[in-house]
């Protein structure tokens, strides 16, 4: 936080639930402007006041899962968040008309989800375990 007097502005603008949210998820009250949402129901927000956010920090996501990593932000909306491009994706001409219609969706990374790629091995293993013959006794 940056300061108290900033959190309680914060607090009045967004209202308690979403000040609480915001303090649980990122641990830091901030308002801006609603710019867009994309496929995963991920919504974007940007502060243009320079006096209010730290440079750099005025354009951020609200993850729609409670677990969210990363890689759950499309290509088009990460290079808007690290300024790579001046327009959100919704905004910029360029961006509507670069994806094809018969590009298949953006799918977030799986490794470490019950989704995740398992190759299939057709290789004998190389050692087997071993297993006692057993005789019965007389």
């Amino acid at each position: 936080m940056v300061s108290l007097a900033r959190t309680i502005r914060h607090l009045r603008r967004a209202g308690f639930r979403e000040w609480w949210r915001q303090m649980q998820y990122i641990g830091d009250a901030k308002w801006g402007a609603y710019v867009g949402k994309d496929q995963f129901g991920n919504r974007y927000f940007e502060n243009r006041d320079a006096e209010e956010e730290v440079p750099g920090r005025h354009r951020w996501v609200d993850y729609a899962q409670h677990e969210y990593n990363a890689t759950q932000v499309p290509p088009e909306w990460h290079s808007w968040l690290q300024h790579i491009r001046k327009d959100p994706p919704n905004q910029d001409s360029v961006m509507q008309h670069l994806s094809p219609p018969w590009k298949a969706p953006y799918v977030e990374n799986l490794t470490g989800t019950r989704g995740a790629y398992k190759p299939y091995n057709t290789v004998a293993p190389k050692y087997n375990t071993w297993e006692p013959k057993v005789h019965p006794r007389a």
